[in-house]
């Protein structure tokens, strides 16, 4: 126990405590390291979503898995781990994280256990497929799932270590321009994996791309690592398993607008549950072939990338409101087109709209828990917000498969009108917090 500890505290540079600073004096030195974050972190996004491009969770990883077996409980298993596993953990290390005076070690040097190293072991996983195929599809998905997990363990710290070292009106663009620049990146990835595929034999296919994968999510770590940290002390209140459930229920009690957003969001998330069956119908209805399929992800992809720029432009503005309102009306457009249309070409639209949806939430969707915690609280607000999300992820594609078993109409159909009520829940039950924070600095002022 004694020497765990020890451990715990030299990787996390417990020993070394961080005294008190006014928050001007964080600021001003996250204002003088500005630029220099910004080139370090979007080299880490860039790295990063290069090597997802070659484990995607929706093409090369169940493509992997199916080489296996087809057993739809692995392949779903496979599938809420890729969707829930960042979202889930981060309500339970939320309380600890927000105590640490340093988030930085927690995100390199436990981050590097928890997170990176595990991704060495897929294309250990792969070589060995065909000769012993249960083993390797055992170490691949008990990998993957330790990946997802230790990133999640580990967010909520990345997150707080973003709003430390960006100010809240220029968070939108780092992270609308990183996604969109990882976005192309992972298109060029998405191409040169598909070339790989095609051309070497399995399993060493696999092995080529998980290792591609490995190389470059190792290098975004260690890209991450050169992150300048303006240090400021944690929140100090003592810390029990009782205290820190009954802190993070005050939290959703006390803050109604926080709550309110809360249930929109989930909401809204549970209104995507028709997005892993918009390719299935598509090819069903009209028989396209697979060189459209491809075009379809292209356009995808594209939205996505507006999604992304617009979303952070906007947001530095506007606050992080709107764009999730563009967003979720984006989404509930492209299921009534996907339920509406009479030709092919009309999916077009609805594969613009979902990527423009996808890109708006990875940048909006994850910022905006920042701002309505003040300082001290920011990773217990990210982990409740990020584990309800979690939690809605990984239902919406379990209802959607349920639903539609009744037929396609009533699955986007039911896409639609819950994706709906969330936004109108968004617009007329949530204050924007960015504006909210100002009217109550204001307020004190006067």
């Amino acid at each position: 126990m004694f020497l765990r500890k020890r451990l715990l505290s030299r990787l996390l540079l417990l020993d070394q405590p961080v005294p008190a600073r006014p928050p001007r004096e964080v600021e001003l030195e996250a204002t003088r390291n500005y630029r220099w974050n910004f080139v370090v972190n979007v080299l880490d996004g860039l790295a990063f979503w290069f090597g997802l491009a070659f484990v995607s969770s929706s093409t090369i990883v169940p493509l992997f898995v199916s080489k296996i077996t087809l057993n739809p409980l692995v392949i779903g298993l496979v599938a809420m781990v890729a969707q829930a596993s960042w979202y889930i953990p981060q309500l339970f290390t939320a309380d600890q994280i927000e105590r640490l005076d340093r988030k930085k070690p927690v995100v390199i040097n436990a981050g590097f256990f928890l997170e990176r190293l595990p991704v060495w072991l897929w294309p250990v996983a792969a070589y060995f497929a065909a000769d012993y195929p249960m083993a390797a599809l055992t170490l691949f998905i008990v990998s993957y799932a330790w990946h997802g997990l230790g990133a999640g363990m580990i967010g909520p710290a990345w997150q707080d270590l973003l709003a430390r070292c960006f100010p809240v009106e220029k968070r939108g663009w780092l992270f609308g321009f990183t996604t969109f620049a990882g976005t192309g990146a992972a298109a060029l990835g998405a191409g040169l994996s598909s070339w790989l595929l095609r051309e070497l034999a399995y399993p060493f296919n696999f092995v080529v791309l998980f290792s591609i994968a490995a190389v470059a999510i190792t290098l975004s770590w260690a890209a991450l690592a050169f992150v300048r940290e303006p240090l400021q002390a944690g929140h100090r209140e003592p810390s029990t398993s009782a205290n820190r459930w009954a802190r993070m229920a005050a939290i959703i009690r006390e803050d109604h607008n926080f709550r309110s957003y809360l249930g929109a969001r989930m909401l809204l998330v549970l209104g995507t549950m028709g997005s892993g069956f918009v390719t299935v119908i598509t090819v069903e209805r009209w028989d396209v072939p697979d060189a459209v399929v491809g075009v379809y992800t292209a356009v995808l992809l594209l939205g996505q990338t507006v999604g992304n720029l617009l979303a952070g432009l906007i947001a530095d503005r506007r606050g992080h409101k709107l764009p999730l309102l563009m967003g979720g009306a984006a989404q509930v457009t492209g299921f009534t087109i996907a339920l509406v249309t009479p030709v092919a070409e009309g999916m077009v639209a609805v594969y613009a709209l979902i990527g423009f949806a996808v890109g708006v939430n990875i940048v909006s969707g994850i910022l905006i828990a920042l701002e309505f915690a003040p300082p001290e609280r920011r990773p217990s607000y990210v982990g409740i917000a990020n584990t309800a999300v979690g939690v809605a992820s990984g239902l919406a594609p379990l209802l959607g498969g349920w639903i539609a078993t009744l037929g396609y109409t009533w699955l986007f159909g039911a896409s639609a009108l819950v994706g709906g009520a969330a936004l109108v829940w968004l617009f007329l039950g949530v204050a924007d917090p960015r504006r909210q924070a100002l009217s109550s600095a204001l307020s004190e002022s006067v």
